[in-house]
């Protein structure tokens, strides 16, 4: 879900959120404990951290010895030298780095650390359109072309696919509109910032200071207006010129990063699936196609999320991941700089359980998907495999039983369970236990099993840097990196223990309605899990097996071999 949140964050006023309001003066970037609030013992601190320190001495305290468990992170990309992460990127055991050839036999050469789904021999894809973009592009003609005739005995005949077009439409005309309005607005911000410079004068950013301004014109009352919203935030109070000239471009910076692209994304002709990648997108059982470049053009989300799952502490920086001792990040490069086409995600979750990988973290979704059955079998055959899937509720402030994000574990959401069980959805939890459910998170009571801290968290980026972001996307990580350590402690768990212990024993809340808001009616907490795990399915709990029962005891030998890989 690389397309989040920055929008609101400027809109609502240039600031950072609870968390740093909260440390009004305090630089983030040197605040330890900031920057690993989600690790916190609840119990001991109050704050809605996952406990992580406490998971492993539990654990550890009862003998276990960890396996090694390998956690695909299904994303834009991955830095895997990143000094912070360097030490924990898995490496394919049997394929010879760099030699050009397939030597494992599964179909893709070199993949040494993963592979790129959006990639082939002439280069990678940064930039794709959305989903609506797609479908709208394909139906247009199909469903509101020249002949009305015949767009009725279309419609008539295809009323999925109608009913898609319809709702994509819906959406593809709202969103443009959003995104054409969010660049003006932020380019008109981006220019207009010597000029606000100009009138700071060299002073502070006060009220006071901002107050006493006397435009001259109209392009430095436009100036003068924002920099009045400006003087109200946290962040840029007391501030000097220069600092506030600085923060300024680096937030524009992300802003038109952000609404820069969306220029492509909604262009109905853009396409550079056929000339970058080379596949027949509309064959999904086409599995041979990509290339070996795990970072790609873009890996930002990626390498934050890899962090979050399996980071380690490096020179001075004290970020690690919640599975950061257990886990290796398997990168398969799914997600553009756009939506993820249903084909990838699903040959994505195929190569990753095909190689080892035990946990596969989907931080993405969309609201509309052409290709969902193609992504259920997937879905499907990862069940089958005993892989949990973690996945990302979204961002947009929903309620996903009224707002679908695809891919979704329910078929329909007025069943009563999803069709599978190896799917667990996370929300996004803050710092601050007023507001726990972060203001961008989706949520249900149903289709929502957890939420997890996802408001700002510091993490691994590229060119070696750390960054704090939020989203779903950062919850979703916390929550396979809590899975991880149950595995790799107790490797005979399958995914729905493994969800049910981490269901069961979440912190709950009931401020602000936060029970209503998930499964858990929490904030999951991996001690705690770790103690349910191992005592209603690890110490003794499991079915016992009858005496004198061979095939049931070679059943369960199967099993357990399987889910030890």
């Amino acid at each position: 879900m690389k397309k989040v949140l920055l929008a609101a964050i400027f809109l609502v006023g240039f600031g950072f959120s609870h968390a740093q309001e909260a440390k009004a003066g305090a630089d983030p970037m040197k605040d330890k404990d900031l920057m690993t609030w989600y690790h916190k013992d609840f119990a001991a601190t109050k704050v809605y951290g996952v406990n992580t320190g406490n998971a492993y001495k539990y654990l550890e305290s009862k003998g276990l010895k960890p396996k090694t468990v390998v956690v695909g992170v299904l994303d834009s990309g991955v830095q895997v030298d990143h000094p912070g992460l360097v030490s924990n990127i898995w490496s394919n055991p049997n394929e010879v780095p760099g030699n050009g050839k397939d030597d494992d036999g599964n179909g893709y050469i070199d993949d040494v650390h993963g592979w790129n789904f959006i990639g082939g021999k002439n280069g990678d894809i940064d930039i794709d359109n959305m989903e609506v973009t797609r479908v709208v592009a394909k139906y247009k003609p199909v469903f509101e072309g020249d002949d009305s005739a015949k767009n009725k005995a279309n419609q008539a005949k295809m009323p999925e696919e109608f009913a898609m077009y319809m709702k994509s439409k819906e959406l593809f005309t709202k969103k443009s509109v959003e995104a054409k309005q969010g660049l003006q607005t932020y380019t008109m911000i981006n220019d207009a910032i010597p000029t606000m410079v100009k009138l700071l004068n060299g002073k502070a950013v006060t009220p006071e200071n901002i107050a006493s301004i006397k435009p001259a014109d109209q392009t430095e009352a436009m100036a003068a207006q924002v920099l009045g919203r400006v003087a109200q935030s946290p962040e840029f109070k007391g501030k000097s010129a220069a600092e506030f000239e600085k923060m300024m471009r680096d937030q524009m910076k992300e802003a038109l990063d952000y609404f820069g692209p969306q220029e492509k994304q909604y262009n109905l002709d853009y396409d550079p699936r056929k000339e970058i990648v080379g596949d027949n997108y509309d064959d999904y059982s086409e599995k041979n196609y990509g290339n070996n470049h795990y970072e790609g053009p873009d890996a930002m989300h990626g390498t934050h999320v890899a962090g979050i799952i399996a980071g380690l502490p490096n020179g001075t920086e004290i970020q690690y991941g919640v599975a950061s001792k257990v886990a290796k990040i398997m990168s398969v490069r799914t997600v553009p700089n756009g939506d993820e086409r249903d084909k990838d995600v699903a040959n994505a979750i195929r190569y990753a359980v095909d190689n080892g990988a035990k946990i596969l973290n989907m931080s993405f979704g969309k609201p509309v998907s052409p290709g969902k059955n193609v992504v259920w079998d997937a879905f499907k055959y990862a069940q089958d495999k005993g892989v949990l899937l973690v996945k990302a509720a979204g961002n947009e402030n929903e309620d996903v039983a009224e707002h679908l994000a695809y891919p979704t574990n329910f078929k329909n959401v007025t069943d009563e369970k999803p069709f599978v069980n190896n799917v667990l959805v996370v929300g996004a939890s803050t710092n601050d236990n007023n507001a726990l459910r972060a203001s961008f998170s989706n949520y249900n009571k149903k289709m929502v099993n957890v939420f997890a801290p996802g408001d700002e968290i510091y993490s691994t980026v590229p060119h070696n840097e750390y960054k704090y972001l939020q989203g779903t996307s950062m919850a979703s990580p916390v929550v396979a990196g809590a899975a991880a350590i149950l595995l790799a402690y107790m490797p005979t768990l399958t995914p729905a223990q493994i969800i049910e212990s981490l269901v069961k024993s979440s912190n709950p809340s009931t401020a602000e309605g936060f029970g209503d808001f998930s499964q858990a009616g929490g904030v999951i907490d991996v001690k705690k899990a770790a103690e349910y795990a191992y005592t209603n399915f690890y110490n003794g709990k499991s079915p016992a097996v009858k005496k004198g029962s061979k095939i049931r005891k070679k059943r369960l030998l199967k099993n357990s071999i399987s889910t030890c890989n």
